[in-house]
Parts: C-alpha cells; structure tokens; sequence
C-alpha cells in the first residue's frame, strides 16, 4: 500500500488522517471517548463489540472464544483500514489496545499507510470500572454483559502503554479530562 495519507479539500487545505486507538480497562469509558473523536469530520468510528456482535453472535462464551473471533476479525479489518487512512479518512478504532500485541498492531496499521496516530489512554481504577460496569449490564445497552468475574479474568491481561512503544499518547483520568499528551 502507498503510503498517502494527505488529501486535499475544496479550498485547497491539506487534511491528515488520524488513527485514533484507546486503551483502557473495561467501562474505563472507551466507547464514550471514541463516540466523541468519531464526531469530527472525515471521521469514521469502527467498534470491535459491534463487528463481534454481528459476525459472531452466540459464538463468544469464553476468553478463548473472544481471542480467536477478535484475531480473526483484525485480520479482515486491517486492509480496509489502511484504505481509509490512504483515502484521507481518520479512523477511530474503538478496539482495546491493552496489550503490546494488539497496540503492535494498531502500530502497523498507520506505519503502512504512514498517517497520524493517537493511542487514548483512559487510566480509571478497577473500583471505579466495576461500578461503571454494573450499571452498563443494568441498563442492557451494551451488546456484551460482562461479570465482575469475567472483569477480573480479563483485567490480568491488561499491559499499559509503555512510552517506548512508539505512541503519541493522550493520557485521561477517571473523569474524562487530559492529564498529559506525547508526541505531536
């Protein structure tokens, strides 16, 4: 894929393309966070539970089940991507970045096309996820239920990003305000 992220508009401005990432433990309010980037122009918002939810419904009972469907599904995603951010389009990915494997990928979705990038970083107590969690399987608008169990199961693998990782990275605390930003 050539790299060409740049487009320009009817007046003649130069508009780049951003890939936006999130990172953050469950009900850290990452959904809330890309709903909001996704609101800028030439923005598209792309969301793993949806995607999930409609390819594979009644396939997810398990971590293992959730591992191999979300694999499966960024493998299928990442060319359509790459000809969003090529096209000039900025992505919000509302995916968790919360491992070092999954940010080496979203790593190499903006290498390969060489746009912009942002990895979203809510920092949010496990006290606080757990609340939030419980009243988002109460209000039944989640497309997923996750147990406090399930929480704690999947929280074990939760890595922060490291700033050696290659990021520009915007770090949130548990009230949605910025407390520091890397890169450009």
């Amino acid at each position: 894929m050539t790299p060409v992220s740049r487009v320009v508009d009817a007046v003649g401005r130069r508009e780049t393309a951003v890939l936006h990432m999130v990172c953050g433990k469950i009900a850290s309010g990452k959904s809330t966070l890309t709903a909001r980037l996704a609101d800028a122009a030439r923005t598209v918002l792309v969301s793993e539970d949806k995607w999930i939810a409609c390819l594979y419904p009644d396939e997810i009972h398990t971590l293992t089940d959730y591992a191999s469907r979300a694999a499966r599904m960024r493998t299928l995603l990442t060319e359509h991507i790459q000809v969003l951010l090529a096209a000039g389009i900025s992505v919000v990915l509302d995916f968790p970045f919360n491992t070092a494997s999954t940010r080496a990928w979203g790593h190499s979705l903006f290498q390969a096309v060489g746009c912009e990038h942002r990895l979203h970083y809510l920092d949010v107590n496990d006290e606080i996820c757990k609340a939030r969690l419980m009243a988002r399987n109460v209000s039944g608008e989640h497309p997923f239920q996750t147990s406090e169990e399930q929480y704690d199961q999947i929280t074990r693998y939760f890595v922060p990003p490291a700033f050696g990782e290659g990021f520009n990275i915007t770090v949130y605390d548990e009230t949605g305000k910025v407390r520091f930003r890397t890169g450009s």
